[in-house]
């Protein structure tokens, strides 16, 4: 039986970038998914008739954080390795690992990219955008993608390496443990922006506008403290409080 190369998860990867393209209220990434495993099933599966049939078993239902998905399509391609070997891997075993997986990472991936590090990239990219906004909206793509497209692209190695038993115990802890120090970063540049905003230039700004600004911070820490707030949400009250301050500004 042929082994799982490394261009194979290479390409798996590559694939994972479409995930969401096909996304659907009935089975939601599955289609998507099932697209970004193909390469590892044409490895170990040589018959057509049965890798269709195999591929159209992971069509099924499935969803998890985007990025994170890459790590659950490694341990996919594991399994999905063993079984044509002969392990004693049905469907109904390989939904229940992929149910797990999604879970357990879509937890751990929201906090990371949506709660934390995305709230880190958008201050970095409005701190620099003072300087010109192609600069800042430069710096807020890079910062971000400089994580997400490694874990994107290294996860899926970690996944069909380690198998469900790692992701469950040494990577979701290296996950937890970045989710905290992204987030402590992004308190540090929190204060370094709101800093730049009250005394641009050396000079500080007026009371009211100081005032504004605090109220805004405090409005966004309570909002965070919901599970999930929608990015329309987050727009929102960032035009808000950009309205007021510029009318602040101009009074």
């Amino acid at each position: 039986m042929a082994r799982i190369r490394s261009f194979d998860l290479f390409r798996m990867a590559m694939r994972a970038l479409l995930l969401q393209s096909t996304w659907n209220y009935e089975r939601q990434q599955g289609v998507g998914w099932a697209y970004s495993l193909e390469p590892a099933l044409e490895r170990v599966i040589p018959d057509e008739r049965a890798r269709c049939e195999r591929l159209a078993e992971h069509t099924a239902y499935f969803n998890t954080q985007p990025t994170l998905a890459s790590i659950a399509l490694g341990v996919a391609a594991a399994l999905e390795e063993r079984r044509a070997a002969g392990a004693p891997i049905d469907e109904a075993g390989m939904t229940r690992v992929k149910n797990a997986l999604g879970s357990s990472l879509a937890a751990t991936g929201d906090r990371l990219f949506w709660l934390t590090l995305r709230p880190l990239a958008a201050c970095v990219g409005a701190m620099l955008a003072f300087g010109g906004l192609a600069r800042g909206a430069i710096a807020f793509w890079l910062c971000y993608n400089s994580f997400h497209l490694t874990i994107r692209f290294l996860g899926v190695g970690w996944g069909y390496r380690g198998g469900p038993e790692a992701v469950a115990t040494r990577i979701k802890g290296r996950l937890e443990r970045l989710t905290e120090w992204t987030g402590l970063a992004g308190c540090v540049v929190l204060g370094i922006f709101n800093a730049q905003l009250i005394a641009s230039g050396g000079t500080p700004r007026p009371l009211i506008f100081q005032l504004v600004l605090l109220a805004g911070i405090g409005v966004g820490f309570v909002m965070a403290q919901r599970p999930r707030p929608s990015a329309t949400e987050w727009a929102l009250g960032a035009a808000v409080l950009c309205l007021v301050a510029g009318w602040t500004r101009g009074a």
